[in-house]
C-alpha cells in the first residue's frame, strides 16, 4: 500500500467553502478510483491535507492521469481558495490497523 499526502494552504476566510467542496467533489472524485482504499480530510496549522491510502503505486500513478481527478484539480484551482505551499508526498505503508467499529 501507498500513502499519498497533499498538503496545501487555505484562505482561511474561505475554509468552510474548501471544505464543503472536499465534502461534495472531491471525496466522491476519489470513491470513484480504482485502488483507492481509504481517504482523509484533515485540517492542519495553515491550511488541509488529504491523506489518502492506494492498492499500488500504480494505482496511485493512475490517479494523475484520470479525467475525473484532473477535472476536480482544474475545479479547485478555479475556486481560488487554495495558497501556498503545496506538497504531494508518497509514502510506503508497512503496516496498518483498523479500529473494527470503523469497518
Amino acid at each position: 500500500m501507498i500513502a499519498r499526502v497533499w498538503r496545501t494552504g487555505i484562505d482561511p476566510e474561505r475554509a468552510a467553502e474548501y471544505d464543503v467542496f472536499a465534502a461534495e467533489r472531491s471525496l466522491p472524485m476519489f470513491r470513484r478510483q480504482d485502488g483507492i482504499r481509504a481517504v482523509f480530510f484533515v485540517r492542519t496549522a495553515t491550511g488541509r491535507a488529504v491523506i489518502s491510502v492506494w492498492r499500488d503505486l500504480a494505482a496511485v500513478e493512475a490517479l494523475g492521469q484520470s479525467s475525473d481527478y484532473l477535472e476536480t484539480v482544474e475545479a479547485i484551482r478555479a475556486a481560488d481558495f487554495l495558497r501556498p505551499p503545496w506538497t504531494v508526498e508518497l509514502l510506503p505503508v508497512d503496516s496498518a490497523w483498523l479500529a473494527p467499529d470503523l469497518v
